[in-house]
């Protein structure tokens, strides 16, 4: 007689996990540095000023009367407000029905549309996207960052980076009177970075009661104005290297994330997940930008 089998029987219940693997990254670092505030119009505008340049001849007579004053206007600036947001529809039926990794399909899927929006939040402002006011017809798309930095730039001419590119940047930014404390690159920008001389510079004291670890990534880079916290980003292309002071930035809310329920058209529930928001750069000249790397 033959053995019966798995194969021959009938009834065997799925064996499924109650759980769902999704690795698409999430983190934002560059959102999650910068701070927050908020705006009160779709245009949100702010004012740079500076000071003028040391003079190596202002010297003047005794008792001279005073010249006329020699005063500069402020710049007033500004950045369009941009609306991102997700849409999901799930059938009643749909979330009444037992399924595994999840409560409800509608829980799920708003979660997602979530994280999704920061992924785009992030990409959007990490980009060369130039600000634009928009129309009746066509969205209002605020300016990323590449599109600010103009005063500190280094053409990198389609090479490799190289630690001289990013010395540059940095005296850049420096002479202008920034105080950059972050350089933000690419997943592969970040492995070039690691070979760079700086790094190495670095000294970790080991406690005398445990061995040495050798750090083999470049978390930190010493330069000769300030250290540089390295942090990589998913969503910053290769071809771009931002040398930035985080508190010189800002994501502006207009309004803040929101789910709203939409009006029931059948067998379904459908919701919009949105927000609406703007990058604020306080001074472009406090950040430098390493560009055309590939």
């Amino acid at each position: 007689m033959a053995t019966y089998q798995t194969y021959d029987t009938i009834g065997i219940r799925e064996d499924l996990q109650n759980a769902i693997y999704d690795i698409s990254p999430t983190t934002t670092p560059f959102m999650s540095t910068i701070g927050k505030t908020t705006a009160k119009n779709t245009l949100h505008e702010w004012q740079t000023d500076s000071l003028a340049d040391a003079n190596v001849d202002n010297a003047q007579l005794e008792g001279a009367d005073a010249v006329s004053a020699t005063l500069t206007p402020t710049t007033r600036v500004g950045n369009y407000t941009q609306i991102s947001d997700k849409v999901i529809q799930v059938s009643t039926t749909d979330d009444k029905v037992d399924k595994a990794g999840r409560s409800t399909e509608t829980a799920y899927q708003l979660a997602k549309a979530s994280a999704e929006i920061k992924r785009d939040m992030e990409k959007i402002m990490l980009s060369d996207q130039a600000k634009d006011q928009g129309t009746t017809g066509t969205p209002r798309k605020l300016g990323g960052i590449q599109s600010w930095l103009t005063t500190n730039v280094v053409d990198g001419a389609g090479g490799a980076f190289t630690e001289d590119m990013l010395k540059e940047a940095v005296l850049k930014a420096y002479t202008e009177g920034g105080e950059p404390t972050m350089l933000l690159v690419s997943p592969a920008q970040k492995q070039v970075v690691s070979t760079f001389t700086g790094i190495a510079a670095q000294r970790y004291e080991a406690p005398k009661s445990s061995p040495t670890t050798i750090i083999g990534s470049a978390d930190v880079y010493l330069s000769d104005f300030g250290t540089l916290q390295v942090v990589p980003d998913r969503f910053l292309d290769d071809d771009v290297a931002l040398v930035l002071d985080p508190s010189m930035a800002n994501t502006a809310y207009l309004r803040p994330f929101k789910q709203t329920k939409l009006a029931k058209m059948g067998d379904s529930e459908k919701h919009l997940l949105n927000v609406e928001y703007t990058l604020v750069v306080k001074n472009e000249a406090a950040h430098a930008m390493i560009n055309n790397l590939i």
